[in-house]
């Protein structure tokens, strides 16, 4: 009666009242865990510890172009700066997510592993500037894809979400193992201390985690990687001197290479691997979104994650960067440490861009000890095969099409990772897509999902369909 009076008085429409009283209780809910802003402290310890676990791929990316390249120490550092800054730019943005550029979870940002081989490829094929020019093309490409893409995202299902983020951290082990035992044939391989080392990295690691409660807890992967530093110091393992020589201020240069020059069929291997990465975004923004318990469908939140990797990579063009995307690496952090605020990313990212700015500490940073980075990277990322497990767990594994759907993409997808060269015979441009396991095998659960359940099968079985829903809120 009292609600009939109010809305009779305020001259509402009953069916406009009662959405502004649905408004009004909705405002009333909790916020997501994304939004929670945590003490000044905590964000900058948490956001150090996403730092320090991502730090040694911007790091890598650039010392391997670089190397490969011949570039002098003043490019390199230059380009290291630049990359750092792009990087912090990046996870700002899609913390953040201005006008729709983000996802607003918590990410990092980093060089993609795969794309800077085809960078690399492009490079020594043609020339730096044309690389360079095909990371432009590539950033404009995912726009111009980015509506048709949209259309695509019913045939990314749990079983093809947990397959790829399964095949993500097998791959990324064998990549950060080979920083902990060096290259085969190579002098000191496998040498016992360093492998000692990553593997007390670890242990420390655990240690933290069962024996230490709260915060310390959850800074158990940025204590284990600060212990096995301490410990590499210790073993004479870490060489400190070059950190305080050279200039103190690192000016990322716009062009460093010059000009960029616009070859399409020579960007055509990075642009093609857009469309994977564009993949990879979706299950990375689906796992986040149910990671940290964000509310509402989880596959609207991914054109806006595609649109920060887009002009991300756009922006690191300008600078000299190869493609900096979306990064599955810090998904275990969010994992292990249970903090799922996107402030404590942000943070991470001006935590980047000063690293940038700071010539010390780049240097410093890339001094940390490589089995000790290792074995840090090592858990992490075994911590997001486990997520995978977790999506592939609500999958009905007896039905027939999901059963050969994983076996299938596990097959084609761990061939190239367990068994590297194996298409070394076949045309360059297939060993874009052949020799990169994540990519196979994310394209065979895509292919293989849809021919069981989408191309004439009319509907989804009952598990897919109810499956599909829970993850969805449809």
């Amino acid at each position: 009666m009292q609600t009939d009076l109010h809305r009779h008085v305020s001259g509402c429409v009953p069916e406009f009242c009662d959405n502004r009283e649905k408004k009004m209780t909705t405002l009333d809910e909790p916020h997501d865990p994304t939004d929670e802003v945590l003490p000044l402290r905590s964000l900058i310890l948490f956001g150090l510890q996403h730092v320090l676990v991502m730090a040694a791929s911007p790091i890598t990316a650039v010392f391997l172009v670089a190397k490969a390249l011949n570039f002098d120490d003043a490019v390199t550092v230059s380009l290291i700066s630049a990359t750092f800054l792009i990087c912090g730019f990046g996870t700002i943005l899609q913390s953040f997510g201005p006008a729709g550029f983000g996802a607003r979870l918590p990410f990092i940002m980093v060089p993609g592993g795969a794309p800077i081989a085809i960078f690399l490829a492009i490079a020594m094929q043609t020339d730096v500037q044309t690389a360079v020019g095909a990371v432009i093309m590539t950033a404009i490409f995912y726009f111009i894809a980015l509506p048709v893409f949209r259309r695509l995202l019913a045939y990314f299902p749990p079983i093809v979400v947990g397959t790829m983020l399964l095949l993500v951290s097998i791959n990324l082990v064998r990549i950060y193992g080979g920083t902990i035992t060096g290259k085969p044939g190579s002098e000191g391989f496998a040498d016992p201390v360093k492998i000692g080392l990553a593997l007390a990295t670890i242990v420390l690691t655990v240690l933290f985690a069962r024996f230490f409660k709260g915060t310390l807890q959850r800074l158990a992967v940025m204590l284990g990687l600060v212990g096995g530093t301490l410990i590499a110091m210790a073993l004479g393992q870490v060489n400190l001197s070059g950190v305080l020589t050279g200039p103190a201020i690192a000016v990322p240069q716009l062009f460093p290479f010059g000009m960029p020059t616009f070859n399409l069929l020579a960007a055509l291997p990075l642009i093609v691997f857009s469309i994977i990465s564009m993949a990879e975004a979706t299950g990375q923004t689906i796992a986040t979104a149910e990671i940290v318990g964000r509310r509402g469908d989880a596959h609207a939140i991914v054109p806006k994650t595609i649109r920060g990797d887009a002009l991300t990579s756009l922006v690191g063009g300008l600078f000299g960067t190869s493609l900096i995307i979306t990064s599955g690496e810090n998904i275990g952090i969010v994992r292990a440490t249970n903090v799922k605020s996107r402030y404590v990313t942000a943070v991470a990212g001006v935590i980047l861009v000063v690293i940038a700015l700071i010539a010390p500490i780049g240097r410093l940073a890339s001094a940390l000890p490589g089995p000790v980075v290792g074995g840090t990277a090592v858990i992490v990322f075994a911590i997001i095969g486990v997520i995978g497990i977790d999506l592939l767990r609500r999958v009905d594994l007896r039905e027939h099409g999901n059963m050969f759907t994983l076996a299938t993409a596990l097959s084609l997808g761990l061939l190239p990772i367990l068994v590297p060269g194996v298409y070394s015979q076949f045309p360059q441009w297939s060993q874009m897509i052949l020799g990169n396991g994540l990519a196979m095998g994310t394209i065979t659960a895509v292919i293989i999902n849809a021919l069981f359940y989408h191309i004439g099968a009319g509907t989804l079985s009952e598990t897919e369909q109810a499956v599909a829903e829970a993850e969805t809120g449809v």
